[in-house]
């Protein structure tokens, strides 16, 4: 893992190793990581739908926030992070509050659910089980498709928005790197990622096990982000030759459509596509549903005894459910996609424990910067008080010396620097093994007071 901070004397691997495995804990005045969300495991696509967010309404909320306008009230949470994918809605937060009050009332707020609904899906993560969640959330092993890859960028996209409106600061900046560190290390050091899959590819599977052959299917993909050109490169590869993207931006569909050879619609002819296609595949990012009942209906209308298979996998739903009432028309959402995944993942579940065990790393190394957060300004603040009193001894000694050599000087500057790095080196490594156990709050204000660096604290040496 990239070390997020550096200790002048750092301790041996082996004392390093014996820290890890001591019980980790935040000391309760000291810096806390919460989160909280809901995720395709244990929440229906109805309540997840209600709770997606747009990156343009996060980014305006990451912005209210920081202005203290924001749900939860003015400094209530000093960092926040916002994931929201079609699986997941999840808030990341640092707060020195001991509870999820704060955010619970930030995510209520946010989205316009009320706590008593989404809250019976919701977990509660804090601390180390917040920080080893985003770690296996960014390594595909959180999915709905086991170690699938786009959920790596999105946690990293979380990150960057956070980042730009000013949500995210030193501890959210830190554990979101760390994340994206971790995930890419499960994908490329492990198996957990081969054959990779997505939610896009498994629709183009499911479309190709209802109808068979796909390749003369007239096949419609509406919209035109990341998952349409996924589904249209897995239609692709399944020989399908009859694609049309259809956009409301006909100039975004165009685009899309001439990386893949397919045709291109604005979504003014939604009717006349919908009248020919065999397949539909909507995922646009909507807030409203885009095909409705009565728009499916008049296409069932202009193919008679043609049956039409609609794939919906958008958060919040494009396509309205009662769609499966028009005769002919079969529509399934992104939740009927993971009864539909298929054994081929046996290869990607065997390289879960190795995966596990990667995260378990990145998470014990995480934890050990985590709660040294108290411990580095004092050892920053230790190290140039001595500093200072070094310079100044030395200078003073060598004037009473009078006339030395360069060579001399330099032998006495060298005594001087090697007394106070043997000086420090013990304190210093005993404050991070304090920490490490999570008692450097502790000993940095015993620190703070032997040494008298009320006024040094957060000093550069």
């Amino acid at each position: 893992m990239i070390p997020p901070v550096t200790f002048a004397d750092s301790a041996s691997s082996d004392e390093v190793d014996e820290s890890r495995t001591a019980p980790l804990r935040i000391p309760e005045d000291g810096t806390r990581i919460f989160c909280l969300g809901i995720s395709h495991r244990e929440a229906p696509v109805e309540i997840r739908e209600k709770m997606a967010l747009s990156p343009e309404k996060i980014g305006a909320l990451l912005d209210r926030s920081r202005a203290g306008e924001g749900p939860g009230g003015p400094g209530a949470l000093s960092e926040i992070a916002v994931l929201s994918t079609c699986n997941r809605f999840e808030v990341y937060a640092v707060s020195r509050r001991g509870d999820f009050r704060d955010l619970v009332d930030f995510v209520s707020e946010s989205t316009g659910v009320p706590e008593p609904e989404f809250g019976p899906f919701a977990l509660r993560r804090e601390d180390r089980d917040a920080v080893e969640h985003l770690f296996r959330v960014s390594a595909g092993l959180d999915s709905m498709v086991l170690g699938e890859t786009q959920v790596l960028g999105q946690v990293t996209d979380a990150y960057e928005l956070s980042r730009r409106c000013g949500g995210s600061g030193p501890v959210i900046s830190a554990l979101f790197r760390a994340a994206i560190h971790a995930g890419k290390r499960a994908q490329t050091e492990t198996a957990i990622g081969r054959n990779a899959g997505n939610v896009s590819s498994v629709a183009a599977r499911l479309a190709a096990e209802e109808l068979g052959d796909i390749s003369e299917s007239r096949i419609v993909v509406i919209g035109a982000g990341e998952a349409a050109e996924l589904a249209v490169e897995a239609l692709r590869h399944r020989n399908a030759k009859r694609i049309t993207v259809v956009n409301r931006t006909r100039e975004r569909a165009g685009e899309l459509a001439g990386r893949w050879q397919a045709e291109s619609l604005g979504f003014e002819s939604i009717s006349e596509a919908l009248a020919q296609a065999d397949i539909v595949i909507s995922s646009t990012g909507a807030p409203h549903i885009v095909l409705t009942r009565e728009l499916v209906a008049r296409a069932m209308e202009a193919r008679p005894g043609a049956p039409m298979i609609l794939i919906d996998i958008a958060v919040p739903r494009d396509i309205d459910p009662a769609v499966n009432e028009v005769p002919g028309a079969r529509c399934y959402d992104i939740d009927d996609l993971e009864t539909k995944l298929s054994d081929s993942l046996a290869e990607r579940r065997k390289a879960v424990p190795e995966a596990e065990a990667l995260i378990a790393d990145e998470t014990a190394s995480f934890m050990e910067y985590l709660l040294s957060l108290d411990i580095v300004p004092v050892v920053r603040a230790l190290r140039a008080k001595a500093e200072r009193i070094r310079l100044a001894e030395t200078k003073k000694a060598l004037r009473q010396l009078g006339d030395l050599s360069d060579e001399e000087r330099a032998r006495v500057e060298f005594l001087a620097r090697s007394v106070l790095d043997r000086f420090l080196h013990v304190p210093t490594r005993r404050l991070k093994e304090a920490a490490g156990k999570g008692r450097g709050a502790e000993y940095a204000a015993v620190v703070r007071h032997l040494f008298d660096l009320s006024g040094d604290v957060g000093d550069e040496p």
